[in-house]
């Protein structure tokens, strides 16, 4: 029997090396599957939709939010992938009925660098999982040279429409914000993620509206109806997995970034 713990300080036992993987976070999938656990992963989310043809191999047993417990019960995991905030507690104290559970809490680079190295270990790849997270140490610490002199960007990043939601403090996505030189107008508020009236941003002087591609798809149509709205500020979409997705998606990343910067000068 081997002792782990996870991001939560909470004691995963299992026997042995893990051979049978459910994972119930589509980033954690894509991490699994460059960390070479691919023939490993049995079960995913609907929602795993990178690689683009894993979910056509893997028992697809939900969503993010609501699982089949059943059909995870079936594929007699040796354990389970989840996420503090992806998943919510309830879901996590059925599934430990089946098998151990990982829950990992992401607010932050370093804490997609502990979970890289966790799961390494875990699953036996720490060759693997360090190649990763020295690549995406690397990559980070040049970015931040190139952001070194830009000036900062007041911002405001919408993730759903009707009601208008917004990123707020203590999220992955405010983090990455700050390293893109980006100040996240509404860090203050008291909720993860706070509703907010349109009115709200001309108080703020907003520079930019930047709307995510998920979890609401926002299009061009929407682009159009908030110019009309907020006046000055610029509004754009932006690639919601470079800004949400943690793990290996991590090593794309900051190209991605650098392409936005470009657009916004």
């Amino acid at each position: 029997m081997k002792v782990f713990r996870d991001q939560l300080n909470r004691k995963i036992e299992v026997k042995g090396t893990p051979r049978r993987i459910v994972s119930l976070v589509p980033s954690q999938t894509e991490l699994l599957v460059d960390l070479g656990l691919r023939e490993q992963i049995f079960g995913v989310t609907k929602f795993c939709v990178h690689p683009r043809d894993l979910r056509k191999e893997k028992k697809i047993v939900g969503g993010t939010k609501k699982v089949h417990f059943d059909r995870i019960a079936a594929l007699k995991p040796d354990i389970i992938l989840c996420n503090k905030e992806e998943n919510t507690e309830e879901m996590v104290t059925e599934l430990e009925k089946i098998a151990p559970v990982h829950v990992s809490d992401i607010k932050s680079i370093d804490d997609s660098l502990e979970l890289i190295f966790q799961y390494g270990e875990i699953f036996g790849v720490t060759a693997k999982a360090s190649e990763i997270a020295e690549k995406i140490t690397l990559l980070r610490s040049q970015f931040q040279e190139d952001m070194h002199n830009l000036p900062v960007r007041k911002v405001a990043y919408f993730i759903w429409k009707d009601p208008w939601m917004v990123a707020g403090k203590d999220t992955f996505i405010d983090h990455l914000l700050q390293l893109n030189k980006l100040q996240n107008v509404f860090s203050e508020e008291d909720s993860r993620y706070p509703e907010i009236n349109l009115g709200d941003l001309g108080q703020k002087k907003v520079d930019l509206l930047l709307l995510s591609t998920e979890p609401y798809p926002f299009k061009e149509d929407h682009v159009q109806a908030l110019r009309n709205e907020v006046g000055k500020a610029r509004v754009q979409i932006v690639d919601g997995e470079y800004f949400s997705w943690y793990g290996s998606r991590l090593t794309a990343a900051f190209t991605y970034f650098r392409q936005l910067q470009e657009n916004f000068s």
